[in-house]
C-alpha cells in the first residue's frame, strides 16, 4: 500500500498516521525527515537540497522529487509507506507518478481530510505546547491539570506556538487552498480518492482511515 494523505495543517494527519506506523508498519514519510536524513547522509541529492536550504531559497520540485525517490527505495518502504505532507501541489504528484511507475509502483489510495476552516481555527489556536518536553495540551479537548503547565515535566510553562496563532492560521490555511487543495480533483479523477470527517474524535477518524484502505 502506497498512501497519501491530504488535508489542510491541524486536520490531524500526523496523528492518525502514527497509529497506522504502529499497527501496519509502513514508514511515515515528510518532506521534513527526508531532507534531514539526505543532508545527514551527505547522498548527492541531499547536498543539492542544502546547497538551497542554505542560501534560505526553496528546494526546487526536482531535487524534492529526487529526496523522495532516494527515501522509496529503501527497504522499510518495500511493503509500502505513508506520505504525509507530500505531494504539496500537482506538478508534484505528476512527478511522484512518474516516479513510482519507473519503480513498477503507484498510489493505492488518497484520504482526504475533510474539516471546516472554522474548526481548523479552533483547533489550532487552542493548542498549547511544554516549553521544554514538546507535551502537546489543547485548551477545550485535552486542558492540562494545571493551567498553564505541563503535566509531564510537572512544573514547565506552556504556550502558544507563533503558526498558531489565529492570524498566521489564517494564512496558512491560505497557502493550502491555493497550492494543495487542487490535489483533491487530481486524484479524485485517477478514482483514488476517499474523504472522511477530521471533525469526529480522533479513534472514529481512524475507523473510518482503516475502512478507506480496505
Amino acid at each position: 500500500m502506497i498512501l497519501v494523505l491530504l488535508g489542510a495543517p491541524g486536520s490531524g494527519k500526523g496523528t492518525q498516521s502514527k497509529k497506522l506506523v504502529t499497527e501496519k508498519g509502513w514508514p511515515q514519510l515528510s518532506t521534513g525527515d527526508m531532507f534531514r536524513a539526505a543532508i545527514s547522509q551527505k547522498t548527492p541529492v541531499g547536498l543539492k537540497a542544502k546547497s538551497y536550504m542554505d542560501k534560505g531559497d526553496l528546494v526546487p520540485d526536482e531535487v524534492v522529487i529526487g529526496i523522495v525517490e532516494e527515501r522509496i527505495r529503501a527497504p522499510d518502504c518495500k511493503k509500502g509507506f505513508i506520505l504525509d505532507g507530500f505531494p504539496r501541489t500537482i506538478p508534484q504528484a505528476e512527478a511522484l507518478d512518474r516516479v513510482l511507475e519507473n519503480n513498477a509502483r503507484s498510489v493505492g489510495r488518497v484520504v482526504f481530510f475533510q474539516i471546516s476552516d472554522d474548526f481548523l481555527v479552533s483547533r489550532l489556536s487552542g493548542r498549547r505546547s511544554c516549553t521544554k518536553c514538546g507535551a502537546m495540551f489543547h485548551l477545550e479537548t485535552a486542558p492540562p491539570k494545571k493551567a498553564g503547565v505541563c503535566d509531564a515535566c510537572g512544573h514547565s510553562p506552556l504556550v502558544q506556538r507563533d503558526d498558531d496563532q489565529p492570524a498566521v492560521i489564517q494564512k496558512r490555511l491560505q497557502v493550502y487552498r491555493d497550492q494543495t487543495a487542487p490535489l483533491k480533483g487530481y486524484y479524485e479523477r485517477q478514482k483514488k480518492l476517499y474523504s472522511i470527517d477530521a471533525t469526529l474524535a480522533p479513534d472514529q477518524v481512524y475507523e473510518n482511515l482503516l475502512s478507506a484502505l480496505k
